[in-house]
């Protein structure tokens, strides 16, 4: 099993969000990223556990847990021209940019910061906290995903 974090903005989308949906499930949307499209179209499975992140805020970190729901298929909002997200060069045919459906699990009694994760050697090695790193989706070993757990 793979386990996962994904970043949003909390004012864009956030876990209270996802919480009130319907059955607690969203497409993960909006994505325009080749390298994180690649990975939830190709390597994001059905019942895999992922962190969620809030990020551009007060305080970035991780707010709670979710699972992947329904493994990569078409973004549609790339073909929607009224939509924001919407990409002239996506085709449905052969479509360019794809989402992943993800379930809320459950909200952290308290938000793990980046500035909390970045004082623990532990997770030195954690992609989130490598200089450079911008990607809204990020593969987490267990070792780092049990470490957090422990954190809150």
């Amino acid at each position: 099993m793979n386990y996962w974090l994904m970043k949003s903005e909390p004012s864009e989308f956030s876990i209270d969000d996802l919480k009130n949906r319907p059955d607690k499930t969203e497409p993960w949307d909006g994505v325009r990223n080749y390298q994180a499209r690649n990975m939830m179209r190709d390597q994001m499975k059905k019942g895999e556990l992922v962190f969620f992140y809030h990020s551009n805020c007060d305080v970035p970190g991780i707010v709670g847990t979710m699972t992947v729901h329904k493994e990569g298929y078409p973004d549609h909002t790339a073909f929607d021209p009224e939509d924001k997200h919407y990409d002239p060069k996506s085709d449905p045919d052969n479509p360019r940019w794809f989402y992943v459906d993800v379930k809320y699990k459950r909200k952290f009694k308290r938000t793990i910061s980046l500035a909390e994760m970045r004082e623990h050697k532990a997770l030195k090695d954690m992609k989130l906290l490598q200089k450079g790193n911008r990607l809204s989706i990020m593969p987490i070993t267990k070792k780092e995903w049990d470490y957090i757990l422990k954190l809150e």
